[in-house]
């Protein structure tokens, strides 16, 4: 079974490689750009019959380890 887990800061946490990223694109003549949020992409297999027993298993993989959980949201995907 496949899952996709997508983290990002949460909205009050300063992204500065965000901010690098929009004022790069400012530069490159993208002005009507309002604002860009840098995050992490995960696509995590996992050799599991049961999607809600999958889908606990990944949501413990992101607390222990792939989410920082003070300054980061995430979300599972299932695809």
């Amino acid at each position: 079974m496949k899952f996709s887990v997508t983290v990002v800061l949460k909205k009050d946490v300063l992204d500065p490689q965000g901010k690098v990223v929009q004022n790069t694109l400012n530069n490159l003549g993208m002005s009507d750009l309002k604002s860009v949020r840098q995050g992490k992409f995960f696509e995590i297999e996992i050799d599991e019959q049961d999607q809600k027993k999958a889908e606990i298993k990944v949501d413990g993989m992101c607390k222990k380890l792939l989410v920082n959980l003070i300054i980061e949201d995430y979300k599972i995907n299932k695809l």
